[in-house]
């Protein structure tokens, strides 16, 4: 059973987030459009599980899924659609996992959501602190139990996303990654 962990901030994160995206564009080739930072790790201070969770906009999940033996090669294990519809979800690293992809077609609204959050936790620092503080809470009473530390998560992530989606017009896109701003933003 995997050890659910919740650990300050790494200022290492950025950069091995900026590594894995370069072995994942030269693995995916053409199929690959855009790769963000998602998830806590990408909240500058934000307490973590010490997994970089990584965002893929691709021309088609169907293209992403006839290059699962690639991304084999590369240490990823595929796990399919996972829960989410429209989703192909891959993890790195066995029992001591280091990443997590999250990869949707372009232009999918999960892209948006996800985006969305992580920029709300960036802009909003007090709301962060309180998300980490949930965190170690939650990662403290699981019994690492994935499934009860992610409905420990649920009602805030929600009530957060909503309120960051809320803030999001067609005509406005203000993200921290330069070229999102060509994404069509899809609720």
């Amino acid at each position: 059973m995997r050890k659910i962990e919740i650990v300050d901030y790494d200022h290492l994160w950025p950069q091995l987030f900026e590594a894995e995206r370069d072995l994942l564009q030269q693995t995916l080739g053409n199929v690959c459009i855009k790769i963000f930072h998602i998830g806590s790790t990408a909240v500058l201070e934000l307490a973590a599980k010490p997994i970089i969770d990584i965002l893929i906009e691709v021309t088609d999940v169907e293209a992403l899924d006839k290059l699962n033996v690639e991304m084999k090669s590369i240490g990823y294990n595929p796990k399919g659609e996972f829960g989410i519809p429209g989703r192909r979800y891959f993890q790195k690293g066995g029992d001591n996992r280091s990443h997590h992809i999250h990869a949707f077609t372009y232009g999918d609204s999960n892209v948006m959501r996800h985006i969305a959050f992580r920029d709300y936790l960036r802009t909003h620092p007090e709301v962060a602190r309180e998300y980490g503080e949930l965190k170690r809470n939650v990662a403290d009473a699981c019994e690492n139990d994935a499934g009860k530390y992610c409905d420990g998560k649920d009602r805030f992530v929600k009530r957060v996303e909503a309120i960051a989606m809320k803030e999001i017009s067609p005509n406005k896109a203000t993200y921290s990654d330069e070229d999102f701003t060509t994404l069509r933003l899809r609720r």
